[in-house]
């Protein structure tokens, strides 16, 4: 049995969890975007709740310490008890097993047990009875995990790291049979055109959207959202090498201060970064801005005027958020649309999978690319 690879957690991302629980985002999609196992959230949650700290002295006594410990032993022992019997068994029969124990316990869980792999339990799973309807739950499930994004495309990639080689017409009628439309077919709303500044610097990336050195180029962007009966405003940094969202901010100002809050919180060191590239709007002009540049040595570029694809990359990153992220909604605090856009990041960067990098997502592609390097080092 593998063991789960232990994690550590900032007390930052732990309060901007447990926010997203507050603010009505089910435990159960929780748990599985952010790869948590149940028993931590809950304690997130609790000890918000009781003391205000994520710190387990402030929390716990050595009596709860050993009923928390005895609590999952106990859940454990009743799960191995009900699938007991199932554990000699062949595939087709320890396959039903963990199809009828779905309801009580995780199929990972029940997979180490019974030493089956996933892989095999989905592959067994959908060679039985009522294929069609196994395909429909997935799909379903597939869709409603990307947030309502998805189309045939990449629902078919999904339906492949599950074993299940469906065709795009078969997903497109099961779709419609189920009512599932992508935002995707939604006509796009076009904002007008920003003031440009008169910047006698040049256009040094000059395109070049291909990039193979991890943070060597960001390019940014910032676009508006309704909060309430207001327009607010959206930052947002992209590394080029992966298409990662590495920064971001929101506020009522579109200004320095909101391009300067998304750096603040790029979770790298900016010594790294070499060039920043941006279209000619003034918020990324100024002084607030090329002193943070100056102090930490990257270069500046600059959309030619009337120039959109200068900063395609950025512009359909952010086509893409308007689509999938802004567009219907109305949020009614800038609270809500700090933690809002936090997990949308969150999903952006680890679990979406992107057409541009092989249907991988910008994390995946990260470690795809480092272990290609790795190997040929050696």
């Amino acid at each position: 049995m593998t063991r789960r690879e232990r994690r550590n957690f900032t007390r930052e991302f732990k309060d901007q969890i447990v926010q997203l629980y507050v603010s009505g985002k089910p435990r159960t999609e929780i748990i599985k975007q952010y790869d948590l196992t149940p028993s931590a959230f809950d304690k997130w949650v609790r000890q918000q709740r009781t003391s205000g700290s994520f710190e387990e002295k402030d929390n716990r006594t050595p009596e709860q310490e050993e009923l928390l410990r005895l609590r999952k032993e106990n859940q454990q022992l009743a799960m191995e008890n009900d699938i007991f019997k199932a554990s000699r068994a062949d595939h087709g029969t320890k396959v039903d097993v963990i199809r009828n124990n779905s309801h009580k316990y995780s199929v990972s869980a029940m997979c180490n047990v019974l030493q089956i792999s996933r892989s095999t339990y989905y592959y067994e799973a959908k060679s039985r009875n009522n294929q069609e309807e196994e395909l429909t739950k997935l799909i379903i499930q597939i869709f409603k995990e990307s947030k309502n994004i998805y189309g045939q495309r990449k629902i078919k990639v999904e339906l492949k790291k599950l074993d299940w080689t469906v065709s795009r017409r078969r997903i497109r009628r099961i779709m419609e049979e189920q009512g599932l439309v992508s935002k995707y077919t939604v006509a796009q709303y076009k904002p007008s055109k920003k003031a440009c500044n008169e910047s006698s610097i040049g256009n040094t990336l000059n395109r070049e959207f291909k990039q193979e050195q991890e943070l060597k180029v960001v390019v940014s962007d910032l676009t508006y959202v309704r909060v309430h009966q207001n327009w607010h405003y959206i930052c947002i940094l992209v590394d080029l090498y992966n298409r990662e969202i590495i920064g971001h901010s929101a506020g009522p100002h579109k200004n320095a201060e909101l391009v300067k809050r998304a750096f603040s919180r790029v979770p790298y060191n900016l010594f790294e970064l070499e060039l920043f590239h941006t279209d000619r709007g003034s918020e990324f002009k100024n002084r607030l801005i090329d002193q943070a540049l100056k102090t930490f040595g990257i270069e500046r570029s600059l959309s030619e005027k009337g120039t959109p694809y200068d900063n395609a990359v950025a512009e359909a990153t952010f086509k893409t958020i308007k689509t999938e992220f802004i567009n219907g909604r109305v949020f009614f605090s800038q609270e809500e649309l700090d933690l809002a856009l936090f997990d949308y990041v969150h999903w952006f960067n680890n679990i979406r999978i992107h057409g541009s990098l092989g249907y991988l997502t910008p994390l995946e592609y990260k470690q795809q690319k480092k272990a290609e390097k790795a190997g040929t080092l050696t």
